[in-house]
C-alpha cells in the first residue's frame, strides 16, 4: 500500500517534469524557427518547475535519496545510529511541517492578491496550491518514515 503511494507521488512529479520539458522544447522551437513565442510559456514553466521540485522533495526525503554527510553517523554504534536517525527525521518533520504551513499561507496570500501571469492573466495561486500539495506529501511521507524508524518491522512469529 505504502509503496503504491510512493510510486504515485513519483509519477506525479515525473508527469510535471514531462510537461515542463515539452513546454520548453516547443517554446524554443517556435522562438527560433518562427520567431514566435508561446504566451506565458516562461511563467507556466517556472511555476511547473516549482511543482516538480516540491513533489521531488517528498520522494527524496522518504527514500533518503538526498545529499547526506555520514561522517559522524558512520562512527556510531547501531543504537546511536538509530537514535541519530530518529532525531534527524523528527527535525526534518518539523522543518517540513513549518514549510507546509508557510506555503499554505503563501497560497492564500497569492490568491487574495490576485497575482496572474503576464500575457494571458491566468491566476498563479492554483500552481502554488499544487506545489503545496507536494510539500504536504513530503510532510506526510516524512511522518511515515519516522514511524518506520521508531517501529521497525517485526520478525515473523515463531522465530
Amino acid at each position: 500500500m505504502l509503496e503504491r503511494v510512493i510510486n504515485t507521488v513519483e509519477r506525479i512529479s515525473a508527469a510535471f517534469l514531462v510537461v515542463v520539458t515539452a513546454l520548453t522544447f516547443v517554446s524554443v522551437i517556435l522562438r527560433y524557427l518562427f520567431a514566435w513565442g508561446l504566451p506565458d510559456a516562461y511563467d507556466v514553466t517556472e511555476n511547473l518547475l516549482g511543482i516538480v521540485i516540491f513533489w521531488g522533495i517528498a520522494i527524496a526525503s522518504y527514500r533518503d535519496e538526498h545529499i547526506t554527510v555520514d561522517l559522524f553517523w558512520s562512527t556510531l554504534r547501531p543504537g546511536g545510529k538509530r537514535l541519530l536517525d530518529v532525531f534527524a527525521t523528527i527535525f526534518s518533520l518539523v522543518c517540513m511541517a513549518a514549510f507546509c504551513w508557510a506555503m499554505l499561507d503563501k497560497v492564500g496570500s497569492t490568491r487574495a492578491a490576485g497575482v496572474t501571469t503576464m500575457d494571458l492573466h491566468v491566476p498563479i495561486w492554483p500552481y502554488y496550491l499544487v506545489a503545496w500539495t507536494g510539500i504536504l506529501a513530503a510532510t506526510l511521507l516524512t511522518f511515515l518514515k519516522l514511524l518506520t524508524i521508531v517501529r521497525p518491522a517485526q520478525a515473523p512469529a515463531g522465530r
